[in-house]
């Protein structure tokens, strides 16, 4: 076996590797940084924290007139119970308890409203949940599929750098050491063929006796403009 043609089974392995590594690393990252899952957690978040916070305030304004009414249940039992017979302090409890009947009403608008808004902020989280659960659900289905290619690839990985080995054995370190340095010069291709009288990388028409010489068993023959190993099979 000839080194380019060596080198060209290296690159054709290499090349599979290259791709699933990146596959890998996508499916990974969408595994890791799901967008739409996160915002929908903010969205959940942000919208419990209103509810809750919307029946604290319910709760609160509750108090509130549940409070003013005993204090006017107190000040007409003051009013009404006969121990007070001063028309001055009969005036004052009556002046009192219509004072207090209309901070009530007021409170109790408080309470309407806030009623109103826990009312929206529980419609809120109840929407919020759910685009959450359907949103987890879907993801399931989805990263259980990505789960399952994941471990397809790795399997296809580990027979590759299997297979690479096995090629790797018949080339010298010479020509691997070329190799390993046009691989990173060349984004990765460091091994061509010819196509149509060119280099099948760049593109570059070679000539008759260039592409004699790509076909030479005995050294390795780089094009002229990219610097690749030409391979003519």
């Amino acid at each position: 076996m000839s080194a380019a043609l060596g080198l060209y089974r290296l690159q054709q392995v290499d090349s599979q590797i290259d791709q699933i590594q990146a596959r890998l690393k996508v499916i990974r990252e969408t595994l890791e940084n799901d967008i739409e899952l996160q915002k929908a957690t903010r969205e959940f978040a942000t919208a419990d924290k209103n509810y809750n916070e919307a029946q604290s305030a319910l709760r609160q304004s509750e108090a509130a007139v549940e409070k003013q009414r005993i204090k006017i249940e107190q000040t007409e039992a003051s009013l009404y119970g006969g121990h007070v017979h001063n028309p001055k302090e009969l005036q004052d409890l009556q002046k009192d308890v219509a004072s207090l009947k209309r901070y009530l009403e007021t409170l109790e608008e408080r309470e309407l409203e806030a009623m109103l808004a826990a009312e929206n902020a529980e419609k809120e989280s109840q929407a919020a949940t759910a685009n959450l659960e359907h949103i987890r659900s879907n993801l399931s289905d989805q990263h259980r599929d990505l789960t399952q290619e994941s471990e397809s690839l790795h399997k296809d990985l580990e027979r590759l750098h299997t297979e690479r080995q096995a090629v790797i054995k018949d080339l010298a370190q010479q020509k691997m050491s070329v190799y390993d340095q046009l691989r990173q010069q060349r984004r990765g291709i460091a091994v061509t063929t010819i196509s149509d009288a060119a280099c099948a990388a760049c593109g570059t028409t070679l000539t008759p006796s260039q592409q004699q010489n790509a076909r030479s068993t005995s050294q390795l023959f780089h094009c002229p403009s990219c610097g690749r190993i030409l391979y003519a099979n």
